[in-house]
């Protein structure tokens, strides 16, 4: 099971209103673009305590999104070889600046913050929650369709999980036919991404019949949200942490 699909628990944060979850992710989201170090080794030390009361293990998460950090990595070379500045060192002729490894490394760290804070949510949250909430923030918006809108963000919730266990299996299928001697990157990526999106489209195509001959309807009875009563509580706490990332 991986970080990203709903375990149940009786924590704050799995009692928490989920549409004051969005409302956190969304503030703590948008103080970490203003955020520097101090900042955000200060919101790092909350989201690991916050993930160990949900019952996240912080070093079996990182082994869930490997590929996402060697996405950060290319993305701190791609900064430290491009921001100008004094040069340090170079690498093939191209010049290194201490601003750009500065720049790329906070990049790359509020990239990887906000992983984990989508993280903590979707291990928290059931996706039946989250369509609720969706449907209630897009409700007072005109000319969208919230009810159709926020079913497919359900549904991609839903599907998150799954592609990811599909694209667990097509690696483990590949490596057991020697997949690890193609040396082509560009190849074994595209062996790769191919029979993903291939058994993600045949997946969205079943459950589009299978809704279908259920007579599926997205008119539904609105949603009921239960509220822990740490609503309130929460939101203070989150808007004094996000002061604190940018005075820091």
């Amino acid at each position: 099971m991986t970080p990203f699909i709903y375990k149940q628990g009786s924590s704050i944060l799995h009692n928490l209103d989920t549409r004051y979850k969005f409302v956190i992710m969304c503030l703590i989201s948008m103080g970490i673009l203003k955020a520097l170090f101090p900042a955000l080794a200060i919101i790092s030390i909350v989201l690991i305590a916050a993930m160990l009361s949900v019952g996240i293990k912080p070093l079996n998460s990182f082994n869930h999104i490997k590929y996402f950090l060697i996405l950060l990595i290319f993305i701190f070379i791609s900064r430290a070889l491009t921001t100008p500045g004094e040069p340090l060192f170079s690498v093939f002729e191209v010049p290194v600046s201490n601003s750009g490894i500065k720049d790329g490394a906070l990049v790359s760290i509020r990239f990887l913050i906000i992983m984990l804070l989508g993280m903590i949510f979707s291990h928290t949250t059931k996706p039946s929650s989250i369509k609720s909430a969706a449907e209630w923030f897009l409700k007072p918006i005109p000319f969208i369709p919230e009810k159709r809108a926020s079913l497919m963000i359900g549904l991609s919730i839903r599907f998150l999980p799954l592609i990811i266990e599909q694209a667990k299996q097509v690696s483990d299928a590949q490596k057991a036919r020697c997949s690890d001697n193609q040396k082509n990157p560009v190849r074994k990526i595209a062996r790769l991404i191919l029979p993903i999106l291939k058994k993600t489209f045949q997946t969205a195509d079943n459950l589009a019949l299978a809704m279908e001959s259920r007579c599926f309807s997205e008119d539904r009875t609105d949603p009921e949200f239960n509220k822990s009563g740490y609503e309130i509580i929460s939101l203070i706490l989150t808007i004094l942490l996000v002061l604190i990332l940018i005075l820091f």
